[in-house]
């Protein structure tokens, strides 16, 4: 079922609800779908496909050249309480989704592969080498909540350049450490306003929010906002 089926489905079970609300397997049913999408809008759905038209919403993209020496980080830490799905993250006061994954920071690497000419393996001081892209867009998860925020990270059109895409490529998949992937068109995963965020209002990502690297695109809603990202495969 793709993303839009999965909505108007809902909108269905919604009216049949109203007009049969004494029958208390038709709810449980809407609650273990509403679950699903929450999570769908950030991490724990599984080989999801986006939306491939964009919302259209134009966003300020700032680019700064990397400092000549990188600060050391203090690799964050999971919180003692975590909050429930659509909860407060206390931290940032961003709406908490996704089931949070502890990412060993020593080993991490991003893995790029699939129709590319140059796989890539990329430590976290290779993406904080790049040219920093900073933004302010508005995470979206349609008819749940909006979250607005400044991130910053690495290209995500420049990474994709490394690897050399092959020419029969067409769509990009971000898979994240807990499990969650999703698939993009691979012209619309270039644009030159997206990038992959380590940081957060200018701070290292916290955990809850996809340390060690999240997927920012800010003309998509928020399914496509993976976090722990691990790997981009082009398909």
């Amino acid at each position: 079922m793709t993303y839009k089926q999965h909505i108007e489905y809902l909108h269905e079970l919604k009216q049949k609800i109203m007009l049969h609300r004494h029958r208390l397997t038709v709810i449980l049913t809407l609650v273990f779908l509403l679950g699903t999408l929450a999570s769908g809008c950030a991490a724990g759905e599984t080989n999801a496909t986006s939306p491939d038209t964009p919302t259209g919403d134009t966003i300020v993209v700032t680019i700064t050249d990397p400092p000549d020496e990188l600060e050391p980080i203090v690799v964050p830490t999971m919180p003692d309480v975590i909050p429930p799905y659509l909860g407060v993250d206390p931290e940032t006061g961003l709406i908490m989704t996704g089931t949070p994954v502890l990412v060993d920071f020593d080993t991490y690497r991003l893995k790029v592969s699939g129709k590319v000419d140059q796989e890539l393996s990329l430590t976290y001081d290779d993406l904080r080498r790049m040219p920093k892209l900073t933004a302010t867009p508005t995470l979206e998860c349609v008819g749940y909540f909006k979250d607005v925020a400044t991130w910053s990270g690495a290209s995500l059109k420049t990474i994709l350049e490394m690897a050399k895409v092959q020419p029969e490529g067409t769509r990009v998949v971000f898979k994240g450490a807990d499990g969650y992937q999703i698939s993009m068109i691979l012209e619309n995963a270039l644009a030159p306003e997206n990038f992959l965020a380590y940081e957060l209002e200018g701070k290292t990502l916290p955990v809850l929010q996809g340390f060690p690297l999240r997927v920012v695109i800010p003309s998509y809603d928020g399914a496509v906002w993976v976090k722990w990202l691990l790997e981009i495969v082009v398909e």
